[in-house]
């Protein structure tokens, strides 16, 4: 009788465990068609590849380094110092243009889907190191695009949808990436006992990850030292490895020929002023991963050395301190701020331990995703016609720059163009130089002078001995304006472009 008993209540409990596991399966299938959805919209975005910000730099850098690899000189300006722009990625990049004969802007279409595969897949590895949660690394790409604010923030390095949609081909993305694929192999070097192999492969990948952006390098560093101040009983040996593989990646950043690493170190003026709006409208910007901060307190609660509360607190230190400092370029760690708390709210989400309080933080992490993603829907506007968008959406979107295409049947590579503004940031994407950088250049001692002769030129009052006088110095040979203040400056005009712009050839 007791067999029978047995046998018959197996079913019902069967049953009940089923019946249980419905909501998990739809939450996880929901999850992944929602990051399916959005990741289908970046690889769009990948073929449109639009244009704001600072693809003129990444595409110049590729010119140069297609034209000469081994001496590529300064990648805006006809002057012969180092940059560092001219890191491991951006090297194999212009290898691939150079051996290929691809245009600079198919090769950044490129890097730009392997920037986007490597942070998925590191996402995705990192994650499965924190929980084993089927939907887990699936939400985790959706807090970590859209649980941002209610005004999107571009800025290369952060991985709010519509940032990474117009950075998709920069190298901080290819680097937060590599970040991620780090975390997620010192997670398991730890936790496994690695051979000194692997550890000075993970010194090397840290060395690299410094090398192809400074500041998401700083990120990836924060999360590698709250990996390790999280690992329980390391073992002695761990120690002697961990040091070596920090000895072999600093090695990779000393002998690495194309600029010098550690005199980075010595930036600042004109950097510090460009990364000043990184502090501003706090709330705006980043209002939703205030879901995460919350997450983190009983995350910390139970266990003081969770690697994302030790790797929050190590962001929190560094950007509080670039506040309190006045190294405003310190706030480009604000991504170790986000990141953890991102991660934090989806891990309570999918593994709190009452199921009422996993509901809760389901609710609130829904709530905050599609809040977030109706700040960010202008991204639509990249990969759908604007005619086609609603109102509400295309009032989000922000159109691309137009390019300088126009100018490449008359401007050849190495020419030197008087430019100023947005031209300037475009121009040597095409393979001429500008007179003046269109971004702050640490290595170019002559900066200075250069933006002077520049707005000098540009300056209606200015006579023309002078303007001939800048001229011969730096060998321009055309000048791009759109102001219309030289009509009259003894120049001869070439060709028409968009925004009213106007070619000229130097006499």
């Amino acid at each position: 009788m007791s067999v029978r008993s047995s046998s018959s209540a197996a079913p019902g409990r069967t049953g009940a465990r089923r019946a249980a596991d419905r909501p998990a399966a739809l939450g996880r299938t929901v999850a992944a068609a929602g990051a399916g959805l959005v990741l289908a919209l970046l690889v769009l975005v990948v073929v449109r590849l639009p244009w704001a910000g600072d693809l003129g730099m990444h595409a110049a850098t590729v010119q140069r380094l297609r034209h000469g690899p081994l001496d590529p000189g300064n990648p805006l300006v006809d002057a012969d110092t180092p940059s560092p722009y001219y890191s491991p990625w951006m090297l194999l990049l212009g290898a691939v243009a150079r051996l290929s004969g691809l245009s600079v802007f198919v090769v950044l279409r490129l890097a730009a889907a392997a920037g986007l595969a490597l942070l998925v897949t590191g996402v995705w590895r990192y994650v499965r190191t924190l929980s084993a949660h089927r939907a887990a690394p699936a939400l985790a790409l959706l807090s970590l695009l859209l649980l941002w604010g209610t005004t999107p923030f571009l800025w290369s390095g952060f991985p709010g949808l519509h940032s990474l949609a117009l950075t998709v081909s920069y190298p901080s993305t290819f680097t937060l990436g590599l970040a991620f694929h780090l975390w997620a192999w010192l997670t398991g070097a730890l936790r496994r006992g690695a051979g000194w192999p692997e550890w000075l492969g993970l010194g090397v990948l840290w060395g690299v990850i410094l090398l192809c952006h400074q500041f998401s390098g700083v990120v990836a560093t924060a999360g590698a030292v709250a990996t390790v101040l999280a690992a329980r009983r390391p073992g002695r040996a761990v120690w002697p490895r961990l040091g070596a593989g920090v000895l072999v990646g600093a090695v990779v950043l000393w002998v690495w020929p194309y600029y010098d690493f550690f005199a980075l170190f010595g930036a600042g003026g004109g950097l510090e002023r460009v990364h000043r709006v990184l502090y501003g409208h706090p709330a705006a910007r980043f209002g939703l991963v205030l879901l995460g901060v919350a997450a983190l307190v009983p995350r910390g609660w139970r266990d003081r050395r969770d690697p994302l509360v030790l790797f929050f607190a190590l962001g929190v230190v560094v950007v509080g301190a670039g506040w309190l400092s006045g190294h405003y370029s310190w706030g480009r760690a604000l991504p170790a701020v986000v990141i953890p708390a991102q991660l934090a709210v989806v891990l309570e989400a999918v593994g709190a331990g009452r199921r009422w309080l996993r509901a809760g933080w389901t609710v609130l992490l829904a709530g905050g995703l599609l809040v977030g993603g109706w700040a960010q829907a202008g991204t639509l506007g990249y990969v759908v016609p604007r005619g086609a968008l609603p109102a509400a959406v295309e009032d989000r979107y922000r159109p691309p720059w137009t390019g300088y295409h126009w100018i490449t049947p008359w401007v050849r590579y190495g020419d030197v163009v008087m430019a100023e503004g947005r031209s300037a940031r475009q121009i040597p994407a095409y393979g001429a130089y500008t007179v003046a950088p269109g971004y702050p250049d640490f290595f170019l001692a002559d900066e200075e002078r250069r933006g002077a002769a520049t707005r000098a030129y540009f300056e209606e009052r200015t006579p023309s001995s002078v303007r001939r006088g800048i001229e011969r110095e730096y060998g321009v040979r055309w000048v791009v304006d759109g102001s219309g203040a030289l009509g009259d400056a003894g120049l001869r005009e070439v060709a028409r472009g968009p925004e009213g712009q106007v070619l000229y050839a130097v006499p």
